[in-house]
């Protein structure tokens, strides 16, 4: 009989056949080691992880497409990373693979990389839609230092969170049961892991809310509910899972289930988010994105972007101090520049041709007028017009002694 080594103690392996007898008359379940049908769950969900990771370097790869460049990928992509790991805690929690070895930890697994990764799936969602709120609705920036922020609060309670359970005795979280190769989560462990995902669900659900009014190029109000709708499914199925069937990874159609579950909620919400303007640069990559900012031209002035203040600039014109974010969507003081409804309705900003055709922009037509965009959505950012309204303000640029312009 095979040997297994836990700390400085030498457990023999117990036979399998006899491991399903014994859990089957345990627990009263059907039991099942872990066999073939685990070993396909395992690949079929690392090819939809490999099917999102080629959509995400696309994205990156088209990342001037700018209704993609709109929608933050690094957060996404971090977002990804974070379902990722998950899924890699999965295969110890929901007993996918024969728990000895390096398996046999079971707080690394089931606790730094289940857990902790569902939470900082949940909590960068958040901050990616409370992004948008500070953008449009708080009428604030979202800068690199808000992201750092962001992100070091994520952090500090993911952790704090998790050491704390690392800290509390095994017998009361999660803890290796050598006689069985299998991990004990305690009914206490599970309630508290659930119940605080579906307070930080019900955080993005207001958040949620909050954008319903954003009437522009950057409203994800319908994605934001579809992910919502994944999300909270997925919660039911979770809590009823945990909670109701506590044996569920000894039952193989259960814990396959639940790894599917959870695996295609959490890609669907990497494809909500990005998956439309990925599809529209393949099949519609033109005329969609000069729709696109051509809206986001006609919104900004009366709608979305009117946030001119007494100083003559905008929130979003802070944000683009550093050139760093993805939400930094107006940048042009409507007001100090003269530029309003009226004058974009009269002065469409786009002519005859395809704005983006360079064989048109060199004829006679008048090409696309990058200026009339958001800064980090332009393409021509290194090549301010000079002597032209300031788009931090109502002055002009000036030409100083040593031979500079500035603001």
């Amino acid at each position: 009989m095979a040997a297994a080594s836990i700390g400085r103690v030498v457990q023999p392996r117990i036979d399998q056949d006899t491991r399903e007898q014994l859990l089957s008359s345990m627990f009263h379940v059907d039991a099942s080691n872990p066999d073939d049908d685990d070993t396909i769950t395992i690949a079929v969900c690392s090819g939809l992880f490999g099917l999102t990771a080629i959509l995400l370097v696309y994205a990156w790869c088209n990342y001037n497409y700018r209704p993609i460049r709109a929608k933050n990928l690094t957060w996404t992509t971090l977002i990804y990373c974070a379902t990722v790991l998950w899924f890699i805690g999965n295969l110890v929690t929901n007993n996918h693979v024969r728990i000895v070895g390096a398996w046999s930890n079971c707080k690394l697994w089931v606790l730094w990389f289940r857990v902790f990764f569902v939470y900082v799936f949940a909590t960068m969602t958040i901050v990616r839609f409370y992004a948008l709120d500070r953008v449009f609705n708080q009428k604030k920036p979202f800068t690199r230092r808000s992201s750092l922020i962001s992100g070091a609060v994520i952090l500090s309670f993911n952790v704090t969170y998790c050491l704390v359970n690392q800290l509390i005795s095994s017998s009361l979280t999660t803890e290796y049961i050598p006689s069985l190769e299998a991990c004990k989560i305690t009914m206490a462990f599970r309630i508290a892991a659930v119940s605080v995902q579906w307070v930080l669900w019900g955080a993005c659900g207001v958040l949620i809310f909050r954008l319903r009014n954003i009437q522009s190029s950057f409203n994800e109000f319908r994605e934001s509910v579809a992910i919502f709708l994944v999300i909270i499914g997925l919660l039911t199925e979770t809590s009823v899972t945990n909670l109701h069937y506590e044996y569920y990874v000894f039952e193989k159609k259960r814990r396959i289930q639940k790894t599917y579950v959870d695996v295609v909620a959490s890609v669907l919400v990497i494809w909500l988010f990005i998956g439309y303007p990925v599809y529209k640069s393949i099949f519609d990559r033109k005329s969609y994105e000069q729709m696109w900012l051509e809206r986001l031209a006609k919104d900004g002035p009366g709608n979305t972007y009117d946030s001119s203040n007494p100083q003559g600039t905008t929130a979003y014109a802070k944000m683009d101090e550093n050139l760093d974010s993805g939400f930094n969507n107006s940048q042009i003081n409507y007001e100090g520049n003269g530029i309003n409804s009226a004058y974009l309705n009269n002065h469409r900003p786009f002519g005859d041709e395809d704005p983006f055709n360079i064989e048109s922009g060199m004829s006679t037509h008048v090409p696309y007028n990058d200026n009339l965009l958001p800064m980090s959505l332009r393409n021509n950012i290194h090549n301010p017009l000079l002597n032209s309204p300031s788009l931090f303000g109502g002055n002009h640029m000036n030409l100083q002694s040593n031979g500079r312009h500035v603001i």
